[in-house]
């Protein structure tokens, strides 16, 4: 060019921005005579691509001036590689933050899992009138999922609705599977049977949460009902159905189902097929026929599977099997901490405390340490969260204890007897019942009783599989203060109501 001009530089180096030539971009950028703030900020997108933090802020920080491209894309830089809190720090020193921003900081909160800080973004953006727009209210839909708070859902889908962004295919799967980590399975299957033409993901949204549920008998009838519309099943729909049918021990179904995934719909079982049948089978007991279809896979097996063996040897007591397996897991994934600690409970349930230790000091020498159980529960749209073991946390924990006795008063009356083995500890009888009845949800459940209105459910999350002594007893209070209450764990909900669950107790 006989002439070169700020756009025509600025051209260049886009152009190779775009390419993921940024070497040659800065090569441009430093011999430009004059830049403005779009030479800037595309030679910031550049190391922002290439996940070259250090040297974009060091382009940030060189800025004459900044306009809310620029701000925004340091802070999504940061967001997309896991910095959560320096975009956070980024973001509160931002001047004129518009939607998009927002909308940047919530889905960094949502993907790295810090679910309530991104749902307290949330009310902060709605208390500063920032109108949400429609990547932050699908953010925010999933934070409710994960989170379970089901009043903010139904604000985020009353926005939907007044956008009129409710009859979008992906916002409808979106809402069935809010709905469904909610625990509200009426309004989740309302919202499925208003649409019309349903696509593959919306079917596999209602199949999912009906298997979560363990309403092996209902998701089983929208799969046949999904493939007789003509919709071709795929992956995470067999994942749906035999998550459903190992959850409600229809083993003869989901074998037959995962004969056909190939023969009939041609769709080749990946590994995560093959755990929803370890688990299957694991359930059921049939400990051997689990072993034999590891060995036989297609596939290489992986952490998930060998994972779902184990969990089966812990309900099943095959400390045999359980060390084999155990062994393999270590081996594949030798920092997860899951592995020692549901070793260490098969251990503790047969009183080998030698072995308990030996596995703690393992852990100890390698720094690792377990995930503390807890609980959260949604009231007045507030998230009160309960630790295990840690009830002076919560400003309310003298009421909280006072219920928490009372509860442990009435149910003892109606039979119930705590059960020390899910204490896994060598400790005495006495404080083996202190610590039970300091188990995260059952602080979760005595909270709720205080401040949930009669008539409606009581509505509890936990990060961890629920333990067998605090699922007995929750029937039981759900029979004497008659509520119904609804937990969901790390694997499942269960639905107590009238001194039952609606797992059968298989779980």
């Amino acid at each position: 060019m006989p002439e070169r001009n700020t756009i025509s530089w600025n051209g260049l180096i886009s152009g190779y921005v775009k390419n993921g030539m940024t070497w040659e971009a800065r090569e441009a950028f430093d011999k430009m005579p004059e830049r403005n703030v779009v030479s800037w900020t595309a030679m910031l997108r550049g190391y922002v691509q290439e996940g070259r933090l250090k040297e974009a802020r060091e382009i940030f920080d060189e800025m004459p001036e900044r306009n809310v491209v620029a701000w925004t894309t340091m802070i999504n830089g940061y967001v997309i590689h896991d910095k959560v809190d320096l975009a956070r720090k980024l973001f509160e020193v931002m001047p004129g933050k518009n939607e998009v921003t927002w909308t940047a900081m919530l889905m960094g909160y949502t993907r790295s899992g810090r679910i309530e800080e991104a749902l307290s973004l949330f009310r902060l953006m709605q208390l500063q009138g920032i109108r949400p727009n429609f990547p932050s209210m699908i953010s925010t839909l999933s934070v409710c999922g994960s989170l379970a708070t089901l009043n903010h859902g139904r604000e985020v889908h009353a926005q939907l609705v007044r956008s009129l962004f409710d009859c979008d295919v992906y916002v409808c799967s979106v809402l069935i599977t809010m709905y469904m980590k909610c625990g509200d399975l009426v309004n989740g299957k309302r919202v499925f049977d208003r649409f019309t033409s349903k696509d593959t993901v919306m079917w596999n949204s209602i199949i999912t949460g009906y298997a979560q549920h363990g309403l092996g008998k209902e998701a089983l009838q929208v799969f046949y009902d999904m493939v007789s519309s003509g919709v071709p099943p795929d992956e995470v729909t067999f994942i749906g159905v035999l998550s459903a049918c190992s959850y409600t021990g229809r083993v003869k179904e989901g074998l037959q189902l995962f004969e056909s995934m190939k023969s009939k719909y041609l769709v080749n079982p990946k590994t995560e097929h093959y755990s929803c049948v370890v688990d299957l089978l694991g359930r059921a007991g049939k400990l051997n026929e689990a072993m034999n279809l590891i060995r036989d896979m297609s596939v290489e097996a992986d952490a998930c599977v060998w994972g779902a063996l184990l969990g089966a040897c812990r309900i099943h007591n095959r400390l045999d099997m359980a060390e084999v397996v155990a062994k393999k897991l270590l081996l594949l994934e030798p920092e997860n901490t899951g592995h020692y600690i549901l070793l260490s409970n098969i251990y503790s349930s047969q009183g080998r405390w030698r072995d308990v230790a030996a596995l703690r000091s393992n852990m100890r020498v390698q720094s690792l340490s377990k995930s503390p159980g807890c609980s959260w529960i949604e009231v007045e749209k507030k998230v009160h969260t309960f630790t295990g073991g840690d009830i002076t946390s919560h400003p309310e924990h003298a009421v909280i204890l006072r219920m928490v006795e009372k509860l442990d008063g009435l149910i003892i009356e109606v039979g119930y007897s705590p059960d020390g083995s899910f204490v896994l500890h060598d400790v005495e009888e006495e404080e083996k019942v202190h610590n039970l009845r300091h188990h995260s949800e059952k602080l979760a459940v005595a909270y709720g009783i205080l401040k949930v209105p009669k008539g409606m459910p009581i509505r509890i999350m936990k990060n961890l599989r629920v333990c067998g002594d605090c699922h007995a007893a929750i029937k039981l209070i759900a029979k004497v203060t008659e509520r119904e209450i609804v937990l969901r764990d790390a694997n499942r909900f269960h639905h107590f109501k009238d001194g039952s669950c609606s797992c059968g107790d298989y779980w």
